[in-house]
């Protein structure tokens, strides 16, 4: 594939006022216990939601981040960043035709969403939400889940055949048609003992021709030593580690699928027309898509 003219969908930058902005809370979110959720500890969901300026966060959240922020000083934009990269994702998804999507590792609502960014391109888009985090999930169901043809399930992608078995899957995705599959900064959060390869390559296997798969991650190259090993250490005490790896590691996360244009790159620069922000935490970014040439192993 070759990368879209200046003026494609897929290169637009979301409204201004569309910018990370919290979901409010309604009456049905508010003041309803969690079941399995420690506020003590820190959540890599409600981090990164303090990372956005979101405020669905507790002290633990909020300690953890500072100390993550203290060596990378531009750790918001970077987080900002990593959430344009997931909007020019699914806007490029939506203008090749892909109606459907899953998002794992949702996270804590903030705008602009998957389903609102792609029903801006195609009204009837089908979105479905899995996070394995039970604020987050209680909080996709109660914020996102409010629309015909968007759904939130508790999942996690260490046991991909229940999250493509779970019921609501079954009604609201159709795997005869393409899917667009989002694992937007999750996988680092995920040990190679987790066998995180295989379970990407179980959304692969049931991918339709057409389909994408965008991943974005953090990586060891380019991110100083001191630096991995500040965020490895904060997020050691948090319920997820973060894994570094290698940009050849990264790339393995899409199989045999096609990288689109520009490839594996930091996620500011992926079909941006922005520069990126200057961090020494390197996020990566990329989208592939299944052609028939391909194949998905």
């Amino acid at each position: 594939m070759t990368a879209p003219a200046a003026n494609d969908p897929s290169m637009a930058q979301e409204p201004a006022s569309e910018q990370f902005t919290p979901d409010m809370p309604t009456e049905k979110s508010i003041g309803t216990p969690v079941p399995g959720f420690d506020p003590s500890v820190p959540s890599p969901a409600r981090m990164y939601d303090y990372y956005l300026g979101g405020k669905d966060h507790f002290p633990a959240d909020r300690e953890a981040a500072e100390v993550a922020l203290s060596v990378v000083p531009f750790g918001r934009e970077v987080a900002r960043a990593n959430r344009l990269f997931m909007v020019r994702a699914v806007q490029f998804m939506a203008s090749s035709g892909i109606g459907q999507f899953i998002d794992l590792g949702t996270g804590l609502p903030a705008r602009p969403n998957v389903h609102r960014v792609a029903r801006e391109i195609l009204p009837d888009a089908r979105v479905l939400y899995v996070d394995n985090d039970p604020m987050a999930c209680a909080h996709a169901r109660a914020l996102l889940a409010t629309n015909d043809g968007v759904a939130a399930i508790y999942g996690d992608i260490r046991a991909p055949q229940a999250i493509l078995s779970d019921p609501v899957t079954c009604t609201l995705i159709d795997f005869t048609r393409p899917v667009g599959v989002l694992l937007v900064a999750v996988l680092h959060f995920l040990t190679d003992k987790e066998r995180p390869w295989e379970q990407v390559a179980a959304f692969r296997w049931r991918m339709a021709s057409g389909s994408m798969l965008a991943v974005s991650h953090i990586t060891s190259e380019g991110t100083p030593p001191d630096v991995q090993e500040t965020i490895r250490d904060v997020y050691a005490e948090a319920t997820a580690p973060a894994v570094f790896r290698t940009p050849q590691e990264i790339e393995a996360f899409f199989g045999r699928l096609d990288l689109v244009e520009p490839g594996l790159v930091q996620v500011g620069a992926w079909r941006s027309l922005r520069p990126s922000p200057p961090a020494p935490l390197r996020f990566l970014g990329g989208v592939a898509c299944l052609t028939p040439e391909g194949g998905q192993s």
